[in-house]
């Protein structure tokens, strides 16, 4: 958040984003922005089950500590689509598996 304008204006452009979306919808789905520390406390989340984070450690960082084995995240804005479960990529048999079942040829 920018504190109204002392370390930033960021969350201006991302309230019009907001209020852009909703009016298109035609009701109140999105809220915010919420600052990453009241975000993820159990206040917001027992009405709040999907956030939108501006950066990685904003949003990873909390999701991964309180639903480790339970999340999955998705990063927007990519050429490509990329999801990713939040227990990690199990790059010690990510490998091992690929040869298998892609043997070189």
């Amino acid at each position: 958040m920018g504190d109204n304008g002392v370390l930033g204006h960021e969350d201006m452009r991302i309230l019009k984003a907001i209020k852009s979306a909703n009016k298109k919808l035609g009701l109140e789905r999105f809220v915010g922005p919420i600052v990453p520390d009241v975000a993820f406390t159990p206040h917001f989340r027992k009405d709040y089950h999907y956030y939108v984070a501006m950066y990685h450690d904003q949003g990873l960082a909390p999701l991964k500590a309180l639903y480790f084995d339970e999340s999955v995240n998705i990063s927007l804005n990519l050429p490509i689509v990329r999801t990713s479960v939040d227990h990690g990529t199990a790059f010690d048999i990510a490998y091992k598996v690929k040869r298998r079942l892609f043997p070189r040829i």
